[in-house]
């Protein structure tokens, strides 16, 4: 029991200072100089997909903000993946309106993966910049991206900085720490050591030439972003991370949205890592241990944390029958969650500081910070723990990973 307490406080502790000080190097080599966006002698052309599922609410905002960035050599190919609702009637119009928007009809709801394979084969260029319907891309995210394919042969993707649009509530507010404090931060950091878990889904920009050699988009992840990033990195492609390209995006606002969300990323993690581990073992593939290890170590976390949880429950209901050597006779944080609690100010500080160039104002979140180790700790670790035996019940069976009409809890 010492040692599984001992665990559960150092863990996190550790891998705290790993992302802060990782990030604090990243930064220090990569952003802190750059304020405008590297000048190009070419503008190669960019084929913007934009797959979507029932997104009447939002497709139109997402097509306006995409056809005034500024790159100007680009056109926009939208994937209807058998939508129900009024977006294919939107999407009509929005042909009218503007010459460079194309759409490809899918009538069948086959997935975010293969509705992007379907643009990728439609579309006319080399680069491919893949945007959520939901998004709202910076007009100059493609001027920070396109540079880093034209710096590396070997790039294949170039992942950007997802900030949070909707800033209601509580858990919103959460989120908005979340992915300055952690998302940011690990991106950062990953990219220190050369190899990220994921790129962001959200919006991240392709070469095709490395896409076709992996044969693209898997349609039997969940996740398709993750298994996407292993695959490109086993063969020895090369993704980054630009902070500078943002995009915003809608989070979910209640516990059910956020639940369906994070269970469907810890899936997604998991199915990676059980079918790619196997390639792990080789040297060749040494640069993807330490993401391996993380993830692994992460896992082993959540069930040490709940666990704990488990043991302080039977501790209390069965004092006289519980083994004394099992007993946690309380979870209210003593020194170790003093310690625990300064850690996630600062590093929620440190993420806020690096993310306040491309945010003002994000400092007044800092607030927050308070019920971030809860919710998110609480809520990770929950969902690792049910995640896995569903990823292990659903290896072997191949089918469409369809996506559901988006609910994100917005209230």
């Amino acid at each position: 029991m010492e040692a599984l307490s001992l665990y559960v406080f150092l863990y996190p502790l550790f891998m705290a200072f790993f992302w802060m000080i990782g990030a604090l190097l990243f930064s220090f080599r990569h952003e802190r100089h750059q304020n405008e966006p590297p000048k190009l002698t070419e503008y190669p052309f960019v084929s913007i997909l934009v797959p979507c599922h029932n997104e009447e609410e939002y497709i139109r905002d997402t097509i306006e903000r995409l056809m005034s960035n500024c790159y100007p050599h680009f056109e926009i190919v939208i994937i209807n993946d058998g939508s129900t609702d009024r977006t294919g009637a939107i999407l009509d119009e929005l042909v009218q309106e503007h010459a460079r928007v194309r759409i490809v009809t899918l009538e069948q709801n086959f997935g975010k993966a293969m509705a992007l394979r379907a643009g990728a084969l439609a579309s006319r260029a080399e680069f491919l910049m893949c945007v959520d319907a939901d998004a709202l891309l910076a007009e100059d995210a493609l001027l920070w991206m396109i540079p880093h394919f034209l710096q590396g042969a070997r790039v294949a993707a170039v992942t950007g900085n997802p900030r949070v649009q909707n800033k209601r509530g509580l858990l919103a507010r959460i989120q908005i720490g979340e992915f300055a404090s952690i998302i940011g931060m690990v991106k950062r950091s990953q990219r220190d050591i050369g190899r990220l878990f994921t790129v962001s889904g959200v919006h991240v920009c392709f070469r095709r030439r490395a896409l076709h050699d992996i044969g693209y988009w898997s349609p039997e992840t969940v996740t398709e972003d993750i298994d996407i990033s292993w695959q490109l990195q086993i063969h020895y492609w090369d993704i980054r991370y630009e902070p500078h390209a943002l995009s915003w995006i809608v989070v979910p606002e209640t516990l059910r949205g956020l639940w369906r969300q994070r269970l469907r990323w810890a899936r997604g993690g998991i199915e990676a890592a059980l079918k790619f581990s196997h390639l792990l073992r080789h040297w060749s593939e040494r640069r993807m241990w330490p993401v391996l290890i993380e993830y692994i170590l992460g896992a082993i976390w959540c069930y040490a944390w709940l666990l704990t949880v488990v043991f302080f429950l039977l501790t209390w209901l069965l004092p006289e029958y519980w083994p004394v050597d099992y007993a946690v006779p309380s979870l209210v944080p003593r020194w170790t969650g003093v310690v625990l609690a300064m850690t996630s100010l600062l590093q929620f500080t440190v993420g806020l500081f690096l993310d306040s160039r491309y945010e003002k104002g994000i400092f007044r979140n800092l607030y927050w910070a308070i019920w971030y180790p809860m919710v998110y700790w609480t809520l990770t670790s929950i969902t690792t723990v049910v995640a896995i035996p569903q990823a292990l019940l659903r290896r072997g069976h191949q089918h469409y990973a369809r996506w559901q009409s988006p609910e994100r809890g917005v209230s």
